[in-house]
């Protein structure tokens, strides 16, 4: 039985990723919640279950009655540590 390889990335190449190009325009530094949503390919109603749950500290601040998520900080949580 062979192990499962877990994927690590770095900030660097979450920085290269979203420098230039398509994906700079489509998903700014600072994120709504359709747009964080729509970066990691889940429903909004996840994203609202997963923050309810703790799952996003360190990734997300609410402004107003809004969250909004820093970008690079969810990437890197989603892909190396797992929601």
């Amino acid at each position: 039985m062979s192990k499962r390889q877990i994927l690590k990335i770095t900030q660097e190449e979450v920085t290269r990723t979203f420098s230039t190009g398509e994906w700079a325009g489509k998903y700014p530094p600072i994120l709504t919640v359709v747009q964080a949503a729509e970066l990691l390919s889940v429903p909004k109603a996840t994203i609202y279950q997963w923050n309810s749950e703790g799952k996003l500290t360190g990734c997300v601040q609410r402004v107003g009655k809004h969250l909004r998520f820093f970008r690079d900080r969810l990437i890197l949580k989603s892909m190396n540590k797992g929601i």
